[in-house]
Order: C-alpha cells, then structure tokens, then sequence
C-alpha cells in the first residue's frame, strides 16, 4: 500500500468519522486527485482482506468502520447508556429530524436541551448552526443507523407514529423513569 493510501487510512481511524474528499486533501496536505486515487488504492486493499473494517462512502464522506456482520459486537460490548428521556428525544430526531433545537425543545421540553448535548456527545445526533435564526438543525447520524435496526423507522410511521406520540407529557421526571420501552406507538384500527 502507497504512503498516501496508509495516511488516508490513519487520519480515518482518528477521526472516527465520515470525512469528505476536501478535509481528506487538507489533512494529508495533497491535492483532490491524490487523495481520490488514495481512496481507491485503500478500499481495494480493505475489500481484498478478510478483516472485521473496511472503508466505505457514505452521505458524509468516507468513513473506516466495522463490517455489518460484526455490527452485534457492537451491542455486546458497547452498551447504550442513555435515560428514557434522552432516548424519547432521540426518537424525536429520528421521526422529525432535521429539526430546530427550538422546535425540538417546544415539542420534548426544556430537558431536550440536555438530551442533545448527551446525544451529541455519544455521537448519535449532529448539531449545526442555522444561516438565519439561532436556533441550531439537529439531526440524527450514521451511528443511529448503525446502532439501532433502521427498518424499524418505517414499520413505526406505518403504525401511525408521530414525533407527537414520542412526548409523554411528563417532560421533568424522563430521566428518572427507567421501566418500560422508551418509545410506544399509538396504535390504530386497520380500516
């Protein structure tokens, strides 16, 4: 493997996340067409070996990461530690995302700001600022998808959920309440 090919792989192993062509050229200090044959030469070596990573694109960018079939490991040994509370807002996201913090604290109450920055900081929801306004766009991020099922978000707006059904009402005590799932579908009369 290139000089080049193996830089790419390690400012991807340190940043842990999805990078686009351009930061990938600024980081390694070359140019745009480098870094594309880079990408190439490092993702045919990562398709051609028979390890748990490999080098994917993304929405984002490109990204190192665990295959699929090693995606229960992740479950196994890295535990979700998130409240009720944070979990209903995250749901939020989900369902509604990209959303206002605003909106987002209207809808799930002023906890919700609290919900974000631990959100955030587990790395299953983006913030960024707004061109106008203050409030800042919240959205929910790849290790969302990787983390939970995604074929559930479907099968939850068929059953009639909405980001409205996620709020319980109950906006103070969601970190203390730990029985029972964090989200509940209303459910509907088939016509």
């Amino acid at each position: 493997m290139s000089g080049l090919a193996t830089t790419i792989e390690a400012i991807l192993y340190l940043k842990g996340q999805p990078l686009e062509i351009s930061k990938l050229a600024e980081l390694a200090r070359c140019d745009r067409d480098d870094i594309e044959e880079g990408l190439i030469e490092l993702m045919d070596e990562y398709a051609h070996r028979d390890g748990a990573l490999e080098i994917v694109e993304t929405v984002d960018g490109y990204c190192l990461q665990l295959k699929e079939r090693y995606r229960f490991l992740v479950d196994m040994l890295i535990p979700l530690d998130l409240g009720v509370g944070a979990l209903r807002t995250l749901a939020a996201i989900a369902l509604k995302g990209p959303i206002s913090q605003t909106d987002l604290v209207d809808l799930r109450g002023s906890g919700a700001y609290q919900h974000v920055q631990e959100l955030v900081g587990q790395g299953f929801v983006r913030k960024r600022r707004q061109a106008e306004g203050r409030s800042s766009l919240v959205q929910i991020t790849e290790k969302f998808y990787q983390h939970f099922e995604i074929d559930q978000l479907p099968q939850l707006l068929a059953k009639g959920a909405t980001p409205d059904s996620v709020d319980d009402g109950d906006h103070e005590d969601d970190e203390d309440a730990d029985d029972g799932p964090a989200f509940e579908p209303e459910e509907h009369d088939a016509p």
